[in-house]
């Protein structure tokens, strides 16, 4: 089992979802954060006045899959996301050690 975290533009949620769900992703948690990379923020004007966002709003999906889908969803993922500018995310690849399901109590590749 692995642990897909992917941080994308938050325009290109739907279209990942959907990309996702077409694969046979079932499950996906989503995170509304802030960050920056490589674009460093950028300067916006506001009543006049410059000032800096440091921190881009961004959208992070983490999604536990069994391991004979990841290069799939890796690859999906990046079709789905890609608008071939600066700032379009990174995906990275995690083990997942164990997983366990609250309500039946399933471990494993079960419990995703």
């Amino acid at each position: 089992m692995k642990l897909i975290t992917a941080i994308i533009k938050p325009f290109k949620l739907d279209e990942v979802r959907e990309a996702l769900s077409s694969i046979g992703v079932q499950g996906i948690t989503v995170t509304e954060v802030k960050g920056f990379g490589r674009q460093k923020g950028h300067t916006e004007l506001y009543r006049g006045s410059e000032y800096v966002v440091d921190f881009l709003p961004k959208t992070k999906l983490e999604i536990g899959i069994e391991e004979s889908l990841v290069d799939q969803a890796i690859e999906t993922i990046t079709n789905a996301a890609s608008t071939g500018k600066i700032g379009d995310g990174k995906i990275f690849v995690t083990p997942i050690e164990r997983a366990v399901r609250i309500r039946t109590g399933e471990t494993g590749p079960t419990a995703l």
